[in-house]
């Protein structure tokens, strides 16, 4: 390392569902510090799921100037800025630029009806072929349908329909562009060509002109607004690099970027996923396609239902006092299989591998001797049970697993990490590296820049923190309630939708 490079630093951005992050890195990955800003999701009905655009471009502004402080790091010394972001979200905006809707999040179900229509037709499986993103709510295409349909004063008003990502770029830097990351995540373009699908944008009833340009990972912009750069702290001429989506972030951040490489992430909602060199398709439509960067792709499939399970048992169960230790602590009491009793986790719809905003959590094979504790172990088991269904799905697609990687807050827990392992029947390996979108963020940045060759080097830079070894009794048990477990969701299926339709119409009422 030169003496010029020791003196330099990379930020990445993380701008994710329920917070953004920013962290300072060295040049050899070494956290110098980071900050984090937290904001609501906004359910003003019961499907929505939505957010204020610029309440994240003011927690991006705050975070960056929060993470300059903690790292003690001189804003000039800030090479440059890699940007990550959730998928799938939509704005709707007027030729001035100016939001004409909230941000429609990944987690909103308002356009179910709208999926279910296409996704029952040849079009609807032939998008999913060329695109990669299942047809599903949680897309911007059955969004953008909705919105044609339900909101014709909106449709008629917008120039451009843009993701959050595009929209804070936008702020920043009065430019229009998109990463391919996210543009693959839209359900609009082809994965093989990496352009837009012109059967998604007839479908969606748009142009490609009102999407933003894309541009690669590396994407270089500069001469961000005076005031925004004032309030981060940051000179106006600082390099900032468009970056990727947080899923193709995470498994570049743990390491997991070869063939058979898995990457687990378990935050509020949870995800599996590989790293592919070419697009991959399912033909049951369980798991989604996005590019990477330069040659890399990502298949994978994400479930809703991760930490917040946790949240919602610890509030529902334990009361609003307790503390999550406090249902950990419990379900530890309780033996692997909680007793056979079973808990499908879709507290707030599912994607992967079922794709319904519809689906409802269900507890299955109580009997009087379950007690809180049972119910504990099996809602933590009914994670990590979806997980399996989804890792199923890509042994399918693409072959053995030969390694997984596991990080998120779940990795807090020894009980759940534990389960993990039982629950794939593997060994898990746990990254030291905390913040895996915003390093490979700042990775890119450093590519971008010439001081990285490639991103895919910093697979040197992520040691290690712990190895968990599967226990084989557990293992055989989890075995016998996958197949139960899958059993049950697709008996359920018709039953979803029918107790969703009842929730919806007296949720109307009252």
């Amino acid at each position: 390392m030169t003496q010029a490079q020791a003196q330099q630093a990379f930020m990445g951005i993380d701008i994710g569902t329920t917070s953004t992050k920013s962290v300072v890195f060295g040049p050899g990955g070494d956290q110098l510090g980071s900050y984090s800003v937290e904001y609501p999701l906004l359910r003003d009905r019961l499907d929505w799921a939505e957010q204020d655009p610029e309440t994240i471009v003011d927690a991006v502004v705050d975070s960056v100037r929060g993470a300059l402080a903690a790292s003690d790091v001189g804003a000039e010394k800030v090479a440059g800025v890699g940007m990550g972001s959730a998928m799938h979200a939509l704005i709707a905006v007027d030729a001035g630029g100016r939001p004409l809707t909230r941000s429609i999040t990944w987690a909103d179900g308002r356009s179910e009806e709208e999926a279910r229509r296409l996704r029952a037709t040849p079009e609807g499986h032939g998008i999913y072929r060329r695109t990669g993103t299942p047809i599903h709510p949680m897309s911007p295409l059955p969004k953008l349908i909705w919105l044609r349909e339900h909101r014709p004063d909106v449709w008629s008003a917008s120039a451009k329909f843009v993701s959050i990502k595009e929209y804070v770029v936008f702020r920043l830097f009065g430019e229009w562009v998109v990463d391919h990351a996210i543009a693959t995540a839209t359900g609009l373009m082809e994965l093989d060509r990496l352009a837009w699908d012109e059967e998604a944008l007839r479908i969606a009833g748009i142009s490609s002109e009102q999407l933003s340009a894309v541009q690669s990972a590396t994407y270089r912009l500069q001469g961000m607004d005076v005031g925004l750069a004032d309030r981060m702290g940051l000179p106006v001429d600082t390099p900032f690099f468009l970056g990727g989506s947080d899923g193709a972030l995470a498994n570049m951040g743990v390491g997991a970027i070869g063939p058979g490489e898995m990457a687990v992430t378990i935050g509020t909602s949870a995800t599996v996923r590989m790293m592919t060199d070419r697009p991959l398709t399912d033909e049951r439509q369980r798991t989604f396609c996005y590019h990477v960067a330069d040659t890399a792709y990502i298949i994978g499939g994400a479930t809703n239902n991760g930490g917040i399970a946790l949240q919602w048992m610890r509030e529902a169960f334990f009361g609003a006092e307790s503390q999550t230790e406090d249902v950990l602590e419990a379900a530890s009491r309780v033996a692997a299989g909680a007793d056979g009793l079973l808990f499908l986790p879709y507290l707030t719809g599912e994607r992967a591998p079922i794709y319904t905003s519809e689906a409802r959590g269900t507890y299955f094979g109580a009997h009087l001797g379950h007690k809180r504790e049972h119910f504990a172990r099996a809602g933590l088991e009914g994670v990590m049970l979806a997980l399996a269904s989804v890792a199923g799905a890509l042994r399918d697609l693409a072959g053995e697993t030969k390694e997984v990687r596991a990080s998120g807050g779940f990795a807090r827990s020894p009980l759940w990490k534990q389960m993990l392992a039982d629950v794939l029947g593997m060994e898990v390996q746990v990254s030291e590296v905390t913040e895996a979108s915003a390093l490979a963020s700042a990775a890119l940045a450093m590519q971008g820049l010439g001081e990285l060759g490639n991103w895919r080097e910093i697979k040197a830079w992520i040691p290690i923190a712990e190895r968990l070894e599967p226990n084989a009794h557990h293992a055989e048990r989890y075995r016998e309630l996958l197949e139960i477990h899958e059993e049950l969701r697709g008996q359920l299926a018709g039953s979803f939708s029918a107790v969703a339709r009842f929730q919806r119409k007296y949720a109307e009422r009252e």
